[in-house]
């Protein structure tokens, strides 16, 4: 049985526009307990020794257990965002389809602009020579004319799955995304990472919040054993858990 008393089905906001929603959830801590112990005939050892026993079981990456914890989550995230979510195939998606539905205006605008990082031609670096001001005025009128464009067409008669190509890839999408655990922490661990693109680093730590509300000791143990990144948020949370007991043999 899982318990859903602590589960919060309100949007939680991401970026300017975006959220995450939590819709289902089934299995939690006592889900991974269960599944490990079915392996020998076992039961329940109280929250004790449940607690260590999925410590143990991720810290020696025995891992199949955890795909029995499933999350369910309603998802609204700039497209650009959404196209590096899919990498994570290990889940089920249905997303917003712009053929069925007609765009509205609802794009993701960013606060600062950043710059090109020299070394790492995949990141972005804090740039205090660019022009903010300008940027943003270029970046709203190319916005806003794409947006016309799309309208224009669609008044004209053109089939909304062609009318959608002139739409630019910070448009917000929508879909729901169906993961377990695991893939949970792995999607975690990539993209909460300061590595990571920082507008999906807002998702892996909204996403990690939820994580440790819904199965703290599960968390505990993904801090202990499974993070290996560099986050603020995370590295404060790690710190500040509590050292484990060793039994003296």
């Amino acid at each position: 049985m899982t318990d859903k008393t602590n589960m919060n089905t309100e949007p939680v906001k991401v970026l300017d526009k975006g959220f995450i929603r939590l819709v289902d959830f089934m299995g939690g801590d006592q889900g991974i307990v269960d599944a490990a112990r079915v392996s020998y005939g076992g039961v329940s050892k109280g929250a004790e020794a449940d607690k260590k026993l999925i410590g143990y079981l991720l810290k020696h990456s025995h891992l199949t257990p955890f795909e029995h914890a499933v999350f369910k989550f309603h998802v609204s995230a700039p497209i650009f965002v959404a196209r590096q979510w899919f990498r994570h195939r290990f889940a089920a998606y249905n997303e917003m389809s712009f053929r069925y539905t007609e765009v509205k205006d609802y794009f993701y605008m960013p606060e600062k602009w950043r710059g090109q990082d020299k070394k790492n031609k995949q990141a972005s670096l804090a740039s205090g020579s660019l022009d903010q001001d300008a940027l943003h005025a270029m970046f709203a009128t190319q916005v806003d004319a794409s947006l016309k464009t799309y309208k224009d067409m669609i008044e004209m008669g053109v089939a909304r799955e062609m009318a959608r190509m002139v739409l630019p890839v910070n448009l917000y999408t929508e879909f729901y995304w169906t993961v377990n655990a695991r893939s949970l922490m792995n999607f975690v661990a990539l993209r909460a990472d300061t590595h990571a693109q920082l507008e999906i680093q807002a998702y892996g730590e909204a996403l990690a919040k939820q994580f440790k509300q819904l199965m703290p000791w599960t968390y505990e143990a993904f801090l202990r054993d499974g993070w290996k990144g560099e986050n603020p948020m995370i590295a404060a949370e790690k710190a500040a858990l509590p050292v484990l007991q060793t039994t003296a043999k």
